[in-house]
């Protein structure tokens, strides 16, 4: 029972924090999330992909066609992550977070930081989170980590140990943390997603020999609620596309990959989560897991309260070519032929833009949007499956003898097997109705090995094979109408994309690996600004306001070289937020 002593403490707090400012209402509340596109928010960015639809698109306009030349670095702040003379592995992929004047990042360690930017001049870490992770790179299957999620107090982190943890928002502490990955070889690099009561995670790590997952956490605490498998057991719906006995290897389904490792997508009115799932594995070798390999290769939709599944799209069945579909999944809602539909756009890695209709899967539309596409001769219109696909066989050839066998021979594919786009994000402009892409115009081949059961351990990589760049890798960045699905306008660049895009009402930012930053005007796709920061970038740029200024932030750091371009080798990994403003 309440003292009269606590009620009047509690109401004199309530009183002081109204008069002070918005105390509680800074909080990420999962009404300020469900509200994140609202004109209220129009400064925040309050989730990885900004909004549930995953447009990423920011209706701030003080930047825009007319004066993007003017744009300039406002401040830097760099970012830790290693321990001292560790040198420089991994990447930064993240985006930042923006939440009333403070951004949120984490490193490729997943660390998060808290950084004030509230004078507009400079960015001071507030509090950086001790998850307790090992920052030996020798003990991580992936060094790299794409971004946080904010809930109510907590700032919420995946990590590649397995472990998900949540920060206190205010002081940096860990408030809680479970070990969700448990089995050998699984964790995170995806950014969680904050649902009312719930954090979604995707397990990753699926070319180490080990089975995707998406996973719903209580996010008071961090117990799991609910798991949906994206390869299936044996007896459950779409096992039987696992034909593992014909490869005398019963439990290869145990192996199948499928990884979730980029964040998904949710719609309100229908309760659903939208997510894309990796490609099956061995990657290369098709003869170690026979069959379709259901849920690999498609964009699932599943209930949010239950993680039951409610339908599939799987765009590349029997995949030997690496072309998984992590890539966002685009809520959008447009008329197709005259009629309100609700959309699902997704720009595919085999190189192919996709339209399906996302209350049930139904197939709409499919574009090539690579130059140059040599898998298959096309998409079916009625099916959405790839031309040369034969639901008789085990082995699929999409183009015959440009499928890799264990008889030593080497194929060569175009899209190249990053894409195409991959898992850097793409972006939808709901003022224009264009879907934004970035990726890579090239080739790669490779070839199969054999492999045997008795020597396949979870925890190692499993490619089944090898892979090599095939001519020169260039990049490209374009628009698609999503209600039509035509391309409408496109741009070359002369380095693959490995950044992803942002949208604003009249423009498209990218980030290159040669250290350019760049905006593009988002009807004609032409280059209005663009600025070389010297670092290479892996990660997409973002939008916020501050006292009502809007800046552009990007974090930097790319880990390597672009995809076929060993003349980058020698550059050095830097982990900086960089932040723009007019």
């Amino acid at each position: 029972m309440f003292s009269k002593l606590a009620l009047y403490t509690g109401l004199s707090a309530l009183a002081l924090a109204t008069l002070n400012g918005p105390a509680f209402a800074e909080e990420a509340t999962p009404e300020r999330l469900l509200n994140a596109a609202t004109e209220a928010e129009a400064g925040n960015w309050l989730m990885v992909h900004r909004t549930y639809d995953a447009n990423r698109f920011s209706p701030l306009k003080e930047i825009n066609a007319s004066n993007v030349a003017n744009l300039k670095l406002a401040y830097a702040v760099s970012l830790g992550g290693l321990e001292p003379g560790a040198g420089g592995p991994g990447a930064m992929e993240g985006t930042p977070l923006a939440k009333d004047g403070f951004l949120y990042v984490s490193d490729p360690w997943g660390t998060p930081y808290k950084i004030d930017v509230t004078s507009g001049k400079s960015g001071k870490i507030v509090w950086i989170c001790d998850t307790g992770i090992d920052k030996d790179p020798s003990t991580s299957a992936i060094l790299a980590n794409r971004g946080l999620a904010l809930w109510n107090n907590l700032v919420v982190t995946t990590l590649g140990d397995g472990r998900v943890v949540a920060c206190d928002d205010e002081t940096g502490d860990v408030a809680w943390e479970n070990q969700v990955a448990s089995e050998p070889g699984e964790g995170f690099s995806n950014a969680p997603l904050a649902v009312k009561d719930k954090i979604l995670v995707g397990q990753s790590f699926g070319d180490w020999a080990t089975r995707g997952w998406i996973a719903a956490l209580d996010a008071k605490t961090g117990d799991e609620v609910w798991r949906f498998y994206t390869v299936p057991e044996p007896g459950e719906p779409g096992s039987e596309t696992w034909k593992c006995e014909e490869a005398g290897n019963p439990d290869c389904w145990k192996t199948g990959g499928a990884a979730v490792w980029v964040t998904g997508s949710y719609d309100p009115g229908s309760n659903t989560v939208y997510w894309g799932t990796g490609n099956p594995v061995p990657m290369f070798d098709p003869e170690y897991r026979p069959g379709d390999n259901l849920y690999s290769n498609s964009s699932v939709a599943l209930d949010f309260d239950t993680g039951k599944l409610k339908w599939y799209h799987q765009y590349t069945p029997g995949d030997y070519m690496d072309y998984d579909e992590v890539g966002i999944q685009l809520l959008v809602d447009t008329k197709v032929n005259g009629e309100d539909r609700k959309v699902l756009a997704h720009f595919g890695r085999n190189g192919f833009f996709y339209t399906l209709d996302r209350t049930n899967g139904a197939f709409i539309n499919a574009t090539q949007y690579v130059d140059k596409l040599t898998w298959t001769d096309g998409i079916d219109p009625k099916t959405g499956l790839p031309l040369g696909y034969d639901s008789s066989k085990s082995l699929q050839e999409y183009k015959v003898g440009q499928a890799p066998r264990r008889d030593g021979r080497q194929v060569g594919n175009c899209p190249n097997i990053q894409g195409g786009v991959n898992f850097w994000p793409t972006a939808y402009n709901p003022e224009l109705g264009i879907a934004y892409g970035a990726g890579i115009e090239g080739c790669s081949d490779m070839s199969t090995e054999g492999n045997d059961p008795a020597n396949v351990t979870p925890g190692q990589v499993f490619l089944g094979g090898n892979y090599t760049a095939n001519g020169i890798q260039k990049g490209s960045v374009f628009g698609f109408d999503v209600a039509t699905g035509k391309q409408t306008a496109k741009a070359m660049r002369p380095l693959p994309n490995d950044a992803g895009v942002l949208a604003t009402p009249d423009l498209v930012f990218t980030a290159e690996m040669d250290g350019n930053v760049v905006a593009f005007d988002a009807k004609t796709m032409d280059e209005k600004w663009s600025v070389n920061l010297g670092t290479g970038f892996k990660a997409p740029p973002m939008s916020f306001a501050v006292n009502g200024k809007q800046y552009i932030g990007i974090l930097g750091g790319s880990g390597g070289a672009p995809f076929g371009h060993d003349e980058f080798a020698n550059n050095q990994t830097q982990s900086i937020l960089y932040v723009f403003s007019l």
